[in-house]
């Protein structure tokens, strides 16, 4: 039979976001519960009042990977207190192709926002040491090829900045299909257009193509590949606070559905 730790484990591996509570005052003390970040426990804390009030608490920490003891009444009168862990995958940015945006991209994503990164081109004279040195990964494949080897969970935000239909759709597919956090491409409105009545014949559902954030990134009128990356963070920034920067006042982004298969 599985224990928990087994399965806190295996989440970790898999780079799912899980959130772990032991029970450390009261009885029975070290029982856990553990809560995928979909709503799935496993285990228990040994009292039903505990187990159906905990996830909801426990939910709300994890997007900002907070850890911390919280008291909760038992029916008897009496309290126990919950040591809660949060398991938050590192943050990783998937950059798809490996232009000279890719650049300055990659080195604010991971110097100053800590993510992990990685950068995926068929193209090996542009996906080199030379040009991302410090880059956590390079994949010299075909886009989608590289996304298909990823675990694509929702730390994971990916950028497409192919802009070549050849590199990109292949790769779109692949994250569309998976529950990557962002989404963005590069191209103009009408390119962006013109990409989504494709992925629309290739049988993607509205929902699925409207994830994708295209043109990428906020329009402040930036040119050079600095100030274009600059514009992706602020808007990939952005859209994890669940903000829709578009917006006038940035309200809140809709509830984002699980992305299913096309």
């Amino acid at each position: 039979m599985t224990s928990i730790h087994d399965e806190l484990t295996a989440a970790i591996q898999a780079d799912e976001p899980v959130v772990l509570a032991t029970l450390i005052s009261g009885e029975p003390r070290g029982a856990r519960l553990l809560i995928y970040e979909g709503g799935r426990r496993s285990g228990t804390l040994g009292h039903a009042s505990l187990d159906e009030q905990i996830p909801e608490d426990a939910l709300a920490m994890l997007p900002d990977g907070k850890t911390e003891t919280r008291t909760y009444p038992l029916p008897d009168g009496s309290e126990a207190d919950v040591y809660i862990e949060s398991y938050l995958p590192p943050r990783r940015l998937v950059i798809v192709g490996a232009v000279h945006t890719a650049i300055p991209l990659e080195r604010i994503a991971r110097e100053d926002l800590g993510y992990e990164t990685v950068v995926a081109d068929a193209r090996e004279f542009f996906a080199t040491r030379e040009r991302f040195p410090n880059a956590g990964e390079l994949i010299v494949a075909w886009p989608d090829e590289a996304l298909s080897k990823l675990t694509l969970g929702p730390q994971t935000d990916i950028v497409m900045l192919a802009h070549d239909p050849k590199f990109e759709d292949p790769a779109m597919a692949v994250a569309l299909r998976s529950r990557a956090g962002y989404i963005g491409a590069m191209g103009s409105k009408k390119t962006s257009a013109e990409r989504n009545l494709r992925l629309l014949a290739a049988g993607f559902t509205e929902e699925q193509v409207g994830r994708i954030h295209g043109p990428i990134g906020l329009d402040l009128g930036g040119r050079s590949p600095g100030e274009i990356a600059v514009s992706i963070i602020a808007e990939i920034i952005a859209v994890r606070h669940g903000r829709d920067p578009r917006r006038p006042g940035g309200d809140l982004l809709p509830a984002k559905a699980d992305a299913g298969e096309a």
